[in-house]
This record gives C-alpha cells, structure tokens and sequence, in this order.
C-alpha cells in the first residue's frame, strides 16, 4: 500500500509580524497556534481556561465563533504552553479576527484585527440536510453536490490493540485510508474501549497519569489526541471520508462515562467543548453522542443526552456538523428526542437486517413520528444494519441485500465485520476487504448510485410498477426517476411509465454487473427481475433539452 505523505488540507500556521496570519483553500482547515500560559499534567485547561475567536469575513458576514483547545508542546507532549484554534473558511477573501477572548491574559486580544486569506477550491465541504430533497430525507455537501453514504464501523481502532491485548499491526492512518477505498463514512470512538492501549490512554487523572476513564472527561490527554485521533481525522479528511466521532462508549464503563464526568461533578461541558473546538471545524467530521446511550453502565436518558446536545451544538462553530446519538431502544428512535430541540439533525437507528423490505420498511418508518404519525424531515441512518460474520451469522449477500434496502427505504447504512462477540474488524480495525467479502460489493453499489441516480429526489413510494412480489420496494420522483429493488426472480414485470422517453437500467449488486435494459422504453415497459439478491432497476425520463440524454 502507498503510504500517506503530508495531510493535505490542514495548514499549520506560526503568527508573523503584519496583518495576514495564513492563507488556506475554501473549506479546508487552518491551524492557528497561540503561545498561552503552561499547563501541566495535573492542570484542567478544558475546563479552566476560556479561549475562543470570532472570524468575520470582510463582507461583514458570515461571523463564527471557534473555541481554542490547549494542545501540550504543540507536538503530542502532555506539558506545554501551545493553544490551538483551527478554523475553516466558507467563502474566498479575508476572514478578520475580530476578538480574541480568554480568561488568561496570556491569550486575551492576541492577533485581535489580523486576518487570514482564503481562496477559493474544488473542496465539497459540509454535509448539510438537503432542504430540497424528498421530505429533507438526505444529505448534500456545500457546493450542492450529492454523495450516496454507505459507511464501516471501528469502534475502538485508535488503541491499536485487538483480543489479548496484542497490536492490530495496522497504522491509523493506513488503516483509515483503506477504509476510503470502498465506504463514505468510518465511525468510531475516541477511546480505546475493549481494547486499551497499555500505556497510552485519552485523559489524565487528578495526579497527571493516563488513564482510559471517561470521569476524567474534563482532563484529556493531549498526546492521545495529538498523535491518534488527530491523525484519523486529518486522513479522513484528505480522502473526504466522513469521521463519525463517538463521544461516549460502546462497551465499557471507563469509554461510556465520558458524559457522566463523575470526577468533575457530573459537568460534560468541558469534554463537549473540547471536541468542538478540536474537531468541529472539520468539514467531514460528525458526531455521535453516545453509543447505545439506553443501554448498559452509565445509561443516560433522553433528556441527559439532549442537554449534552445542546451543550454541544452551544460550541460548535459551524450548524452544519451533523450531530446525532445511537440508541439501542426496541422504538428505534425515542419520541421523546422529538420534544427536545433541533440538537440533532439526524436518526441513528440500531436494527441488524438481513432482507431488503425489512431493511426498506424499518428505515422508512423511522420518518414518521410513531405517536401522532407526523414526518420528522430528518436523515436516518441504521448504524448497525449488518455485520458480515459468524458473529451475527450475516453472510456477505444478507449485508449486501440489506443496505439496498436500507437505500429504498430512503436512508443510509453501516456495515462492520464480525466474526464472535466483540471480535473482528468492527471493533479493533485493520480493515481487510478479503475477510469483508461485501465491501466490495457495496463500494459498486454506492458508485453507481451516486454515478446515475437523482437519489435526493427519490422518497419511497409505488411507482409505476405492476405485478411485484410482496417483497420488492420502490422509490419514485413522480414522472421524472423511479427505482425498484429486487431480491429474488419474477418474470414479466410492468412499469407503467409517464410521458416521455425513459433509459431504464438495471445494477445487480451481487454480481456488480450493469446492463442497460432500454435506451428509449415508452409507455407499459415489461422487464424480468434476475434471481439475485440485490438488484437494483433504475427508470430516468430522458431531458428533451439535452438531445434525449439523461441529464447529471
């Protein structure tokens, strides 16, 4: 494998004398370093010392507010003076810092008046819910373009350690830029859980020593974030994969405690504010709560994890970060979350699956509110759709069926790979595609989504279509796109189609094979469904405007 070479995207920059301080692309990330007051191992600055800066943009707007974070010697020490404020700039010109607010003289007014260059990029940006779309069900990215989500799952990789204590043997970084080969998103916790490191651990205790437990949320290590965590973002970022960042779990009470802060008298906002201002400036990071927050020591309620919500949105700098928690209740996704705020901007469900119209039917329920059957317009995502192995006994064509339906039910899924209880892939890394066999597989799928299908125009419904089997589902876009997914064969299939020319293809997830069915179908189009698992049919109304093209 090619090693990475230098992260591009983050620009560290050192304050020079005169008024510019950096120059950085549109949607990429600058690194801004103060020289504050030293801090040891047995100090709390996450807790203790305010620091944050207001950018504004020399046409008086946008304005954001963006928390510093203490960083150790700046080199993954766990002793220094060196603070931190990284920031991404939203549109080309100078970005001013208009106040430099600290309740240390060391950093107050620092810089106030300089300002940075940015200039404009090819970068996608933020994941933002798609007003536009069908019943605001998917994601766009700031530029407007649209990317199809199929994501992969390492809880605890950071550690580097798997069963028995022993190393993985797979760099972070290596490890992460596997994942990008084939999925558009990698969650994980920022925390060892099941698998510490020995010696390396992501908070200091009272006494300056490392420790894995989460009470000690308010003390991070700086080593830890500086040479692991960091790194997974920074090379997610490069490869524009989606860091989905785990605040508190899975498993173990030391990784889950995080929000309870037991040892800073049960105050998480020292910890929330701390991953804001480390990682909330990236355009690709995302943030889960809570791992199965109802579930196991501590569980938190609905109205705990909401107030850690909005306790976070409170420090983010940009209402772009999508922001959500992962339940473990049998209702999926708690009414309860429905009455407290627009903290989250996403569902994450939690229901492994190994059939399309279950995977179809479970994702689309999730958009009604279940008590009064009112739409929630929200994305959702079953981060636990299907982990391929013995360890749920899910085989490669269940993961793969699965996530066609999850995409027909108008959603998102994640896979993992499992193969015992706590064992494999999901949990430690070292992502191998030859032992998770449907990687491939879903990388194709999502490929071709996002290569010919229109995905945010499309809600589940009908369609056009006749003579189904019970278990076949459809999306449509009323007279301009609708596609039908199929896991077994049936002959003689109807689409009855709308006015106009129609391209119709069809995409069998299981063999990767695609075939274009009609070039110009009109009227009643008859068609067979393969005896496959995952196929997925795909009818587009040809532009007039474009010489009888689809249009992109």
């Amino acid at each position: 494998m090619k090693r990475l070479g230098g992260l591009m995207g983050l620009v560290a920059a050192t304050w020079l004398s005169g008024a510019e301080v950096g120059r950085v692309e549109v949607f990429a990330v600058l690194e801004l370093s103060f020289r504050g007051p030293v801090q040891r191992a047995t100090d709390a600055p996450a807790r203790d010392v305010q620091f944050w800066v207001r950018f504004r943009h020399e046409s008086g707007a946008p304005e954001y507010t963006v928390h510093g974070f203490w960083d150790g010697d700046g080199q993954g020490g766990i002793e220094g003076n060196v603070f931190k404020v990284r920031f991404t700039p939203t549109k080309p010109g100078c970005w001013r810092l208009i106040q430099v607010h600290s309740n240390r003289t060391e950093l107050k007014g620092r810089h106030e008046g300089d300002c940075l260059v940015a200039v404009a990029s090819q970068r996608r940006g933020f994941w933002l819910v798609d007003e536009e779309s069908a019943g605001r069900r998917w994601y766009r990215r700031s530029d407007g373009s649209h990317q199809y989500i199929i994501g992969n799952t390492h809880y605890s990789f950071l550690s580097g350690r798997r069963d028995g204590g022993k190393p993985t043997g797979v760099a972070v970084a290596e490890d992460v830029a596997r994942n990008a080969e084939y999925f558009k998103k990698l969650r994980f916790s920022l925390h060892g859980d099941l698998y510490p490191d020995p010696v390396e651990k992501p908070f200091l205790d009272d006494e300056g020593r490392p420790t894995d437990h989460g009470d000690y949320s308010h003390r991070p290590n700086p080593r830890w974030f500086h040479q692991r965590a960091d790194v997974a973002v920074q090379t997610a970022f490069k490869l524009d994969l989606i860091a989905d960042l785990i605040l508190a779990g899975p498993d173990s009470e030391a990784a889950r405690s995080t929000l309870r802060a037991a040892a800073n008298g049960g105050d998480p906002e020292p910890w929330l504010r701390y991953v804001a201002a480390r990682y909330g400036s990236y355009p690709n990071v995302w943030f889960c709560l809570a791992n199965e927050y109802d579930l196991r020591t501590p569980r938190f309620s609905e109205e705990q994890i909401a107030r850690c919500g909005r306790l976070l949105r409170r420090h983010l700098p940009y209402r772009e970060t999508p922001v959500s928690v992962h339940p473990n209740s049998p209702t999926l996704w708690s009414a309860v979350f429905d009455r407290t705020g627009d903290w989250y901007d996403h569902h994450i469900i939690q229901r492994k699956i190994r059939t399309l119209p279950v995977a179809a039917d479970v994702m689309a329920s999730i958009w009604r509110n279940p008590e009064d059957g009112r739409p929630r317009y929200r994305p959702t995502v079953n981060d636990e759709l299907s982990y391929q192995g013995e360890g749920d006994r899910h085989t490669e064509q269940d993961t793969i069926e699965a996530h066609l339906g999850a995409f027909l039910g108008g959603g998102y899924g994640t896979t993992g790979w499992k193969y015992g209880n706590k064992l494999g892939h999901y949990f430690w890394g070292a992502f191998r595609p030859e032992e998770h066999t449907a990687a491939d597989n879903l990388k194709w799928l999502r490929e071709q989504i996002d290569r010919h299908v229109r995905f945010w125009r499309l809600e589940p419904a009908a369609g056009p279509f006749g003579n189904l089997d019970p278990e076949f589902r459809a999306m449509a876009w009323p007279g301009e796109e609708y596609v039908l997914g199929t896991n077994k064969a049936r002959a003689d299939l109807v689409a009855e189609l709308p006015p106009g020319r129609w391209l119709v293809r069809r995409f069998d997830a299981i063999a990767m094979e695609a075939v274009v069915l009609a070039e110009a179908a009109e009227g009643r189009f008859r068609f067979d469904a393969p005896a496959s698992r995952a196929v997925l049919f795909h009818f587009r109304r040809l532009s007039e405007t474009a010489g009888g093209r689809p249009e992109n």
